[in-house]
C-alpha cells in the first residue's frame, strides 16, 4: 500500500470500500481518539446505532465510547473515510471537549455548515490520496483558526500515552507543574475525561491490541500493568461489555490495520465485508 507522510502529529487515517452489498453489524471499540467516520456511500450507505437510536451519515465517536454499532445493509459501492484525532487536537479542531466525552453525534453538529461540502469534495476525488489531502487541509484551516489546548494539557496527554496509562495523576502533576486539582479540571474540561480514565482508556488500548496479536490474557495482565488476569477482565469488560477473548476477535479492530495486522496470506479476514482500501495516512509519533 502507497504511504504518506502524515503532516500533523496527532491525525490517522484509513479507507475502506466494499463494492458488493453490505451486510453487517459490529459493535465499535472505545479507542484514546476521537473518530471521525466519513461515509462517502452512494444510496443508503452506512448505519450507526448508539444507545438505541438508528441514525445514517457521517459520524464523530468521542472518548471512550463503547456503546456504537456500526453497519446496516446497502447495495452497491460503499465507501468510508475514518480520521482519528487525538483529543489535544480534536480539541482545537472540533471544540470537543466534554461535549465528546463518549458522545456519538452526527458530523455536521460538530463540523458546521461546511460538513456537507466537505462530504461532497470527498465524494469526487479520484483517489484516497487525494481524499487523504483535502481531509487534511480541511482539518488544518480549522487547527489555525482556532484556540487549542493549555500545553500542560497536551503535555499530560502525550505523558499519558509514553506511559502507556501507567503515570499516575501526582507524577503528571508534578511533571506539568500544575496541582493535582488544576490538572483534573483543565484535563477534564478541555479533554472530555478525567485523567485517570483517560489513564485508563489508553491501558485498556494497549492491551487490547496484546490481545489481538494473540497473547494470553494472564501475560497482557502483566504487560498492560494490571494486577491481575481478573483486573484485566473487568477494565475490558468496562469498557466494551464483553470478555478479552472477543475483544480480540472484535471485527471492528481487525479492518483498521493501522493498529490491527492484515491477515496474512491465505487467510481470511475477520470481517470479509470491509476491506482496507489501497492507501492509509500515517500517524506521526
Amino acid at each position: 500500500m502507497p504511504r504518506q507522510r502524515s503532516r500533523l502529529p496527532g491525525v490517522t487515517m484509513a479507507g475502506f470500500r466494499q463494492l458488493a452489498p453490505l451486510h453487517v453489524d459490529i459493535a465499535m471499540v472505545a479507542h484514546p481518539s476521537v473518530t471521525l467516520l466519513l461515509d462517502l456511500s452512494k444510496g443508503d450507505g452506512l448505519v450507526r446505532d448508539a444507545h438505541g437510536r438508528r441514525e445514517r451519515g457521517s459520524t464523530v465517536v468521542g472518548l471512550a465510547s463503547g456503546a456504537l454499532r456500526f453497519g446496516g445493509s446497502a447495495d452497491g459501492k460503499v465507501e468510508c473515510l475514518q480520521i482519528r484525532l487525538s483529543p489535544v487536537l480534536a480539541a482545537a479542531v472540533l471544540g470537543a471537549s466534554t461535549d465528546l466525552g463518549g458522545a456519538v453525534v452526527p458530523l455536521e453538529d460538530v463540523w458546521g455548515r461546511d460538513a456537507g461540502r466537505i462530504e461532497d469534495r470527498l465524494r469526487r476525488a479520484g483517489s484516497w490520496d487525494e481524499r487523504f489531502t483535502i481531509a487534511a487541509d480541511a482539518i488544518g484551516r480549522r487547527l489555525n483558526a482556532r484556540p487549542s489546548p493549555d500545553p500542560e494539557v497536551a503535555a499530560a496527554w502525550w505523558l499519558m500515552l509514553a506511559g502507556r496509562g501507567r503515570m499516575g495523576v501526582g507524577s503528571l502533576a508534578d511533571t506539568v507543574g500544575w496541582s493535582r486539582k488544576r490538572l483534573w479540571s483543565r484535563f477534564r474540561s478541555q479533554i472530555g475525561l478525567a485523567p485517570k480514565h483517560a489513564a485508563r482508556l489508553i491501558r485498556f488500548d494497549h492491551a487490547a491490541h496484546l490481545l489481538a496479536a494473540g497473547d494470553a490474557a494472564a501475560r497482557v495482565a502483566v504487560a498492560s500493568g494490571y494486577a491481575d488476569q481478573a483486573h484485566l477482565h473487568r477494565e475490558v469488560r468496562a469498557f466494551t461489555g464483553v470478555t478479552p477473548t472477543a475483544v480480540a476477535a472484535a471485527p471492528w479492530l481487525a479492518i483498521d490495520d493501522l493498529a490491527w495486522p492484515a491477515p496474512a496470506a491465505g487467510q481470511t479476514p475477520p470481517m470479509p465485508a470491509i476491506r482496507q482500501a489501497p492507501a492509509r495516512w500515517p500517524e506521526a509519533r
